[in-house]
């Protein structure tokens, strides 16, 4: 028993786990060294157990992993620092925040933020959201002086909730074709399952901590505090207007909305055939990004009262913010990918195949195993998706709730072999600690409200 727990997956993930714990927590190492190394480690590892994983695996598997994670994320995360460097020095984000808090008021400035983050997230990825989002959470915390921890709460829970369970997101849309579910079906009842969920892990959790924990306002996105609080204190008349303020935001929306309704109704209207490759160019996130920082930056160099070069050296400090995240953010991500490398999902799935539990639970269940194992809510969920297909038969509510459990597995515990981890730490401006206790906490927060509700709603209305 001890030699099969020895060559078990399992094993692999708890020294993966000490290692990261021993590197980023103990040494205090950087992070993205410790996670770099922690990804060797386990390449090591998946040399000595897996078979047909030699050891050079263990440099080339990271690397190759790495690049594949900067490929996703080092031109959005690039563009995006260039974009919270120009909203906040304009003035940008304090004129949206001063606009939001007009037409809710200040004491509802968390339910702004959380609204605008949860109905962003359903045509936007949610790093993209997040980067968009986070220079309005800091210019609020700016503004009003306090509840910092809650307003990173708000939107992280908003763009997460919408991240799992509101199609055309692409994990909810791409789970819901693995099983056949229709799509309209399954963006009604992601609606029902989103809003809970994100009341809960949003406004409930996020008042809850804000009351006792402060965080403060750290220097971020190449953005000191002091810089933030003066323009905080700004008169109204002389920041950007409210238009020119959200359309690096308004930019991204648009053009990445466009791109995802134009592949989802081509089959219905075929003449958007012929403009779906301009579309879906522009639609891209890398291109969308950058044509919302150029925007952003036009805005800042008119508002800055800086020379061309100045301008061009601000930029310049926040790409090299900008890369420090996106290095962090890809090697959490190769960190993740090598776990999974030494067989972990199969591993999890295998053992709690055939358990006895209600199809929505087990479901549930499966991707939260993986989701935590893995790291990537989306690969939980898909993988996921594959292992329950075959037995959709047997169920006897309708499939699209048995997406929503999958997404709401795939979303729990959010932590160190996931990108998503690094990405909200690096700018929201959090320490590890801040992160585990916001960020991870609402992830879990979502998984089983998320599990909860889908049960309740699937009893009342099991639409079979």
């Amino acid at each position: 028993m001890a030699i099969e727990f020895a060559h078990s997956p399992l094993l692999t993930f708890l020294l993966g786990l000490a290692a990261v714990v021993l590197l980023l927590v103990v040494l205090d190492l950087p992070a993205f060294v410790g996670l770099i190394m922690a990804a060797f480690f386990v390449g090591v590892i998946n040399a000595a157990f897996v078979q047909d994983f030699a050891l050079p695996e263990a440099a080339t598997a990271t690397a190759d992993a790495f690049g594949s994670g900067m490929a996703g994320i080092g031109i959005p995360i690039l563009m995006a620092a260039i974009i919270g460097k120009s909203m906040l020095e304009s003035g940008a984000a304090q004129r949206i925040v001063r606009g939001f808090q007009n037409l809710l008021g200040e004491e509802n400035s968390d339910i702004a933020l959380w609204g605008s983050s949860s109905v962003l997230a359903i045509p936007v990825f949610f790093d993209s959201v997040f980067y968009l989002m986070a220079p309005l959470a800091r210019s609020m915390r700016a503004r009003v002086g306090r509840d910092y921890t809650l307003f990173i709460v708000v939107v992280g829970a908003g763009a997460a909730t919408a991240h799992v369970f509101v199609p055309p997101t692409p994990g909810p849309l791409a789970v819901a074709a693995e099983l056949g579910v229709d799509l309209g079906i399954t963006i009604l009842i992601g609606v029902a399952m989103a809003i809970p969920a994100a009341i809960v892990a949003g406004i409930g959790y996020g008042r809850w901590l804000n009351a006792r924990m402060d965080i403060p306002l750290r220097d971020a996105m190449a953005s000191s505090t002091e810089e933030l609080e003066d323009i905080a204190n700004r008169d109204t008349s002389s920041l950007p207007g409210v238009l020119e303020s959200s359309l690096p935001i308004l930019l991204a929306v648009v053009l990445v909305g466009a791109a995802t309704a134009v592949d989802a109704f081509q089959e219905v209207w075929p003449t958007l055939a012929e403009v779906q490759p301009v579309v879906a160019f522009l639609g891209d996130k890398n291109v969308a990004l950058t044509v919302a920082a150029l925007a952003s930056a036009w805005t800042f160099y008119r508002y800055s009262g800086m020379d061309r070069d100045e301008w061009t050296e601000e930029l310049t400090e926040a790409l090299k913010s900008g890369g420090n995240i996106a290095a962090i953010t890809a090697a959490g991500g190769a960190f993740g990918a090598l776990l999974a490398a030494s067989g972990l999902g199969d591993y999890i799935t295998a053992a709690l195949s055939g358990v006895g539990i209600p199809m929505i639970v087990t479901a549930w269940l499966v991707a939260a195993v993986v989701r935590i194992a893995q790291g990537s809510a989306t690969a939980a969920m898909l993988t996921t998706a594959g292992i329950m297909a075959p037995q959709i038969s047997a169920l006897s509510v309708h499939p699209a709730y048995l997406v929503m459990a999958i997404g709401a597995g795939g979303n729990i515990c959010s932590w160190y072999n996931d990108s998503g981890f690094w990405l909200v730490k690096e700018i929201g401006g959090l320490t590890q600690g801040e992160t585990l206790r916001t960020w991870t906490v609402l992830t879990t927060l979502i998984a089983v409200t998320g599990l909860i509700t889908t049960l309740f709603l699937s009893s009342i209305f099991p639409l079979a």
